[in-house]
Protein backbone atom coordinates (compact mmCIF):
# COMPACT_ATOMS: atom_id res chain seq x y z
CA UNK A 1 0.00 0.00 0.00
CA UNK A 2 1.29 3.19 -1.05
CA UNK A 3 0.21 6.42 1.30
CA UNK A 4 0.51 9.57 -1.78
CA UNK A 5 1.47 12.96 -0.24
CA UNK A 6 -0.59 15.53 -1.25
CA UNK A 7 0.73 18.96 -2.14
CA UNK A 8 -0.10 21.40 0.09
CA UNK A 9 -2.46 23.99 -0.25
CA UNK A 10 -1.92 27.29 -1.90
CA UNK A 11 -2.25 30.16 0.90
CA UNK A 12 -5.16 32.58 0.34
CA UNK A 13 -4.57 35.35 -1.79
CA UNK A 14 -4.02 38.49 0.65
CA UNK A 15 -6.41 41.16 -0.06
CA UNK A 16 -5.35 45.08 0.03
CA UNK A 17 -7.23 47.23 2.37
CA UNK A 18 -8.81 49.67 -0.72
CA UNK A 19 -10.02 46.26 -1.36
CA UNK A 20 -11.23 45.39 1.78
CA UNK A 21 -13.13 48.56 2.58
CA UNK A 22 -14.72 48.24 -0.72
CA UNK A 23 -15.83 45.18 0.19
CA UNK A 24 -16.55 45.90 3.68
CA UNK A 25 -16.53 49.22 4.63
CA UNK A 26 -19.63 49.28 5.64
CA UNK A 27 -19.43 46.15 7.87
CA UNK A 28 -18.87 45.79 11.90
CA UNK A 29 -17.00 42.24 13.04
CA UNK A 30 -15.05 42.18 10.10
CA UNK A 31 -11.33 43.17 10.42
CA UNK A 32 -8.44 42.97 7.93
CA UNK A 33 -5.49 41.06 9.44
CA UNK A 34 -2.56 40.74 7.79
CA UNK A 35 -4.03 40.93 4.37
CA UNK A 36 -6.38 37.92 5.09
CA UNK A 37 -10.27 39.03 5.94
CA UNK A 38 -10.85 37.72 9.40
CA UNK A 39 -14.48 37.58 11.04
CA UNK A 40 -15.13 38.70 14.56
CA UNK A 41 -17.77 36.68 16.88
CA UNK A 42 -20.18 39.27 18.65
CA UNK A 43 -18.79 39.78 21.69
CA UNK A 44 -21.27 40.95 23.96
CA UNK A 45 -23.16 42.90 26.46
CA UNK A 46 -20.32 43.52 28.94
CA UNK A 47 -18.04 44.45 26.04
CA UNK A 48 -20.36 47.11 24.40
CA UNK A 49 -20.88 48.65 28.21
CA UNK A 50 -17.30 49.29 28.57
CA UNK A 51 -16.79 50.56 24.84
CA UNK A 52 -19.77 52.87 25.55
CA UNK A 53 -18.25 53.74 28.83
CA UNK A 54 -15.02 54.79 27.76
CA UNK A 55 -16.28 56.17 24.68
CA UNK A 56 -18.76 58.42 27.28
CA UNK A 57 -15.36 59.57 29.73
CA UNK A 58 -13.21 59.89 26.41
CA UNK A 59 -15.89 61.76 24.36
CA UNK A 60 -17.33 64.12 26.99
CA UNK A 61 -13.82 65.41 28.16
CA UNK A 62 -12.78 66.09 24.20
CA UNK A 63 -16.55 67.47 23.68
CA UNK A 64 -16.20 69.79 26.70
CA UNK A 65 -12.54 70.73 25.95
CA UNK A 66 -12.79 71.27 22.08
CA UNK A 67 -10.21 69.12 21.47
CA UNK A 68 -10.66 66.85 18.70
CA UNK A 69 -13.23 63.86 17.27
CA UNK A 70 -14.16 60.41 19.09
CA UNK A 71 -15.18 57.93 16.98
CA UNK A 72 -17.36 54.66 18.27
CA UNK A 73 -16.93 50.62 17.73
CA UNK A 74 -15.46 49.58 13.99
CA UNK A 75 -14.20 52.56 13.20
CA UNK A 76 -11.95 51.58 10.57
CA UNK A 77 -8.53 52.46 10.96
CA UNK A 78 -5.82 51.42 8.32
CA UNK A 79 -3.30 50.02 9.80
CA UNK A 80 -0.91 49.07 6.71
CA UNK A 81 -1.48 48.00 2.84
CA UNK A 82 -2.97 44.94 4.14
CA UNK A 83 -4.17 45.52 6.96
CA UNK A 84 -8.19 47.71 8.22
CA UNK A 85 -9.10 47.25 12.16
CA UNK A 86 -12.17 48.29 13.82
CA UNK A 87 -11.02 50.42 16.51
CA UNK A 88 -13.69 50.42 19.76
CA UNK A 89 -13.26 54.31 21.06
CA UNK A 90 -10.73 56.64 18.52
CA UNK A 91 -10.09 60.16 19.63
CA UNK A 92 -8.40 62.27 16.38
CA UNK A 93 -7.25 65.97 17.99
CA UNK A 94 -7.97 68.45 15.79
CA UNK A 95 -4.53 69.28 15.35
CA UNK A 96 -4.93 66.16 13.19
CA UNK A 97 -8.20 66.12 11.98
CA UNK A 98 -9.04 69.75 11.74
CA UNK A 99 -12.64 70.82 11.90
CA UNK A 100 -12.25 71.94 8.48
CA UNK A 101 -11.49 69.13 7.19
CA UNK A 102 -14.71 66.63 6.77
CA UNK A 103 -15.16 63.51 8.61
CA UNK A 104 -13.49 61.08 6.18
CA UNK A 105 -15.44 58.08 4.99
CA UNK A 106 -14.37 54.18 4.79
CA UNK A 107 -10.84 54.16 7.30
CA UNK A 108 -8.74 56.36 8.76
CA UNK A 109 -4.94 56.17 8.31
CA UNK A 110 -3.23 57.52 11.02
CA UNK A 111 -1.01 59.07 12.23
CA UNK A 112 -3.79 59.63 15.65
CA UNK A 113 -3.48 60.05 18.43
CA UNK A 114 -5.42 57.23 20.71
CA UNK A 115 -6.64 53.72 20.21
CA UNK A 116 -9.34 52.10 22.62
CA UNK A 117 -9.41 48.20 22.70
CA UNK A 118 -11.52 46.49 24.69
CA UNK A 119 -11.07 42.55 25.24
CA UNK A 120 -13.36 40.39 23.91
CA UNK A 121 -14.38 36.88 25.51
CA UNK A 122 -13.13 35.50 22.51
CA UNK A 123 -9.51 37.51 22.43
CA UNK A 124 -6.54 36.09 24.26
CA UNK A 125 -4.04 38.42 26.19
CA UNK A 126 -1.59 37.80 22.57
CA UNK A 127 -4.20 38.88 20.41
CA UNK A 128 -4.29 41.65 22.22
CA UNK A 129 -0.79 42.78 22.36
CA UNK A 130 -0.51 41.78 18.75
CA UNK A 131 -3.55 44.41 17.88
CA UNK A 132 -2.19 46.93 20.13
CA UNK A 133 1.41 46.89 18.19
CA UNK A 134 -0.01 46.85 14.85
CA UNK A 135 -1.96 50.08 15.70
CA UNK A 136 1.72 51.65 17.11
CA UNK A 137 3.47 50.35 14.25
CA UNK A 138 1.01 52.24 12.08
CA UNK A 139 1.48 55.72 13.86
CA UNK A 140 -1.27 55.84 16.89
CA UNK A 141 0.29 57.61 19.62
CA UNK A 142 -0.94 55.36 22.42
CA UNK A 143 -3.23 52.47 22.48
CA UNK A 144 -5.33 51.92 25.72
CA UNK A 145 -6.35 48.14 25.87
CA UNK A 146 -9.71 47.84 28.58
CA UNK A 147 -9.97 44.25 30.40
CA UNK A 148 -13.04 43.32 31.76
CA UNK A 149 -12.00 40.10 32.65
CA UNK A 150 -9.56 41.98 35.01
CA UNK A 151 -10.86 45.53 35.49
CA UNK A 152 -7.73 46.36 34.45
CA UNK A 153 -6.24 49.42 31.93
CA UNK A 154 -3.15 48.86 29.89
CA UNK A 155 -1.99 51.70 28.19
CA UNK A 156 0.90 50.71 25.04
CA UNK A 157 2.98 53.10 23.49
CA UNK A 158 5.69 52.13 20.76
CA UNK A 159 8.91 51.28 21.92
CA UNK A 160 7.56 51.46 25.80
CA UNK A 161 6.56 48.24 28.21
CA UNK A 162 3.26 48.58 28.52
CA UNK A 163 1.71 50.30 31.63
CA UNK A 164 -1.25 48.18 33.79
CA UNK A 165 -3.85 50.20 35.63
CA UNK A 166 -6.23 48.75 38.12
CA UNK A 167 -8.69 49.97 41.09
CA UNK A 168 -8.28 53.81 42.25
CA UNK A 169 -5.15 53.93 39.43
CA UNK A 170 -5.41 57.15 37.45
CA UNK A 171 -5.37 56.23 33.48
CA UNK A 172 -3.59 59.36 32.62
CA UNK A 173 -3.44 60.14 28.35
CA UNK A 174 -1.37 62.93 27.68
CA UNK A 175 -1.90 62.43 24.42
CA UNK A 176 -5.25 63.55 24.63
CA UNK A 177 -4.73 65.85 27.05
CA UNK A 178 -2.21 67.17 30.04
CA UNK A 179 -4.98 67.37 32.49
CA UNK A 180 -6.97 63.68 31.09
CA UNK A 181 -6.84 61.87 33.97
CA UNK A 182 -9.29 58.87 35.31
CA UNK A 183 -9.65 56.10 37.68
CA UNK A 184 -8.89 52.46 36.27
CA UNK A 185 -12.53 51.47 37.79
CA UNK A 186 -14.25 54.32 35.94
CA UNK A 187 -14.00 52.28 33.13
CA UNK A 188 -15.75 49.20 34.15
CA UNK A 189 -19.00 51.00 36.60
Amino acid sequence: MSTATLPPAAPPALVPADEFLKLHGDESGVELVKGVITRLPMPGLQHGEVCMTAGILIGNFVKQHKLGRVFGNDSFVRTSPTGCRGADVMFISYATLPTTVPTPVGAFTPPLELVVEVRSPSNTITDMTDKANEYLRAGVQVVLVLDPQTDTATICRLNEWPLRFSNGDHVVLPEVSPTFAVPASKFFE
